[in-house]
C-alpha cells in the first residue's frame, strides 16, 4: 500500500492529546476521520510522538497508508479541507517507502517550551505559553540545565505512569534563551533527544523555573537527578507552553 509521511501542526487546547481515546477528542482521531472522507477506513496512523493534552505541535510527523496512489500535495490539500474547523493542519506531505515509520525511523525529537514573563494577563498568547508574573534568571536556569545533558537515569523526571522500559535516556541539548517579543520577554527552552520519558520535558521546565525564580540553586538540579526519586523533582509545569517542534530523520522525507 502507498505510504505517506505527514508533517502536522496543531493547537493542543481542544484535544485530550495526540492519541485516539474512546470518549475525548484527539488529534489522531481528527486526522483519521479526515482520511476516511478520502478512502473507506478504518484508518490507523502512527506518529513520532504522543503529545499530552494541551500540548501543541509545529512539526509533528505521522504516516498513513492509502489504497490509491495520491499526489502528495493533493493529499495534503484534501486532508486540510476535511480537517476544518479543527485547529490541525497538514503543512507538508511526502511519499515514503512502505517500511518507513514516523516513530521508529526518527533519529531525534526537538521540543520548544515558552514561558512568558509578565504581570499583565496574556491575551493573544493565552493557551500558547506558560505565564509567570516574575522575571526569571536565564543564566541560572542554563547552569541548572547543564547538569541534565548526556546519558542519565532520569527516574526523578519521569511520570509514574510512564510506560518506557528504562528510565535511562540521552539528552542531547537543553538550551535556555531569553527572547524579547512584542508581547513581553520569554524564556524559551530548546530540548532535544532521540526519545523522551512521559512528562520528562515538563518536569525539566518546572524544575528549572524554580532555579530561575531563585527558589533552587543550579546545583540542586544535579542533586535531584542523582536522587533517582520522583519526589525530588520540582513541580511539573503546565502543558500550554510546550510544542513538538521538529522530528529529525536520517533523510528528511519533506526535503
Amino acid at each position: 500500500m502507498p505510504r505517506y509521511a505527514l508533517k502536522v501542526e496543531y493547537h493542543g487546547g481542544p484535544f485530550a492529546g495526540w492519541q485516539r481515546q474512546a470518549d475525548q477528542p484527539s488529534v489522531q482521531e481528527a486526522i483519521e476521520t479526515a482520511l476516511a472522507k478520502l478512502e473507506p477506513g478504518p484508518h490507523t496512523i502512527a506518529a513520532a510522538g504522543r503529545t499530552d493534552a494541551g500540548v501543541h505541535a509545529l512539526g509533528q510527523v505521522a504516516h498513513c497508508d492509502m489504497v490509491a496512489e495520491w499526489d502528495a500535495f493533493r493529499l495534503s490539500e484534501a486532508l486540510n479541507h476535511h480537517l476544518k474547523p479543527a485547529p490541525v493542519a497538514i503543512v507538508a506531505c511526502a511519499s515514503v517507502p512502505e517500511d518507513w515509520h514516523a516513530r521508529f525511523s526518527a533519529m531525534q525529537r526537538r521540543y520548544l517550551f515558552r514561558i512568558l514573563m509578565r504581570r499583565a494577563p496574556a491575551t493573544h498568547q493565552a493557551g500558547l505559553v506558560w505565564q509567570v508574573k516574575h522575571d526569571l534568571d536565564v543564566a541560572a536556569m542554563q547552569a541548572g540545565a547543564a547538569h541534565l545533558i548526556g546519558r542519565h537515569d532520569f527516574t526523578t523526571f519521569r511520570a509514574s505512569i510512564c510506560q518506557s522500559d528504562s528510565p535511562v535516556k540521552t539528552l542531547d541539548r537543553l538550551d535556555v534563551t531569553r527572547v524579547e517579543t512584542p508581547h513581553g520577554p520569554e524564556a524559551q527552552f530548546d530540548v532535544r533527544a532521540r526519545s523522551f520519558l512521559h512528562n520528562q520535558v515538563r518536569s525539566f521546565i518546572g524544575t528549572l523555573e524554580r532555579v530561575g525564580a531563585g527558589s533552587w540553586a543550579p546545583d540542586q538540579v544535579a542533586e535531584a537527578l542523582a536522587a533517582r526519586d520522583r519526589a525530588a523533582c520540582g513541580p511539573v509545569c503546565p502543558p500550554q507552553g510546550l510544542y513538538l517542534a521538529e522530528v529529525c530523520y536520517p533523510q528528511d522525507p519533506f526535503a
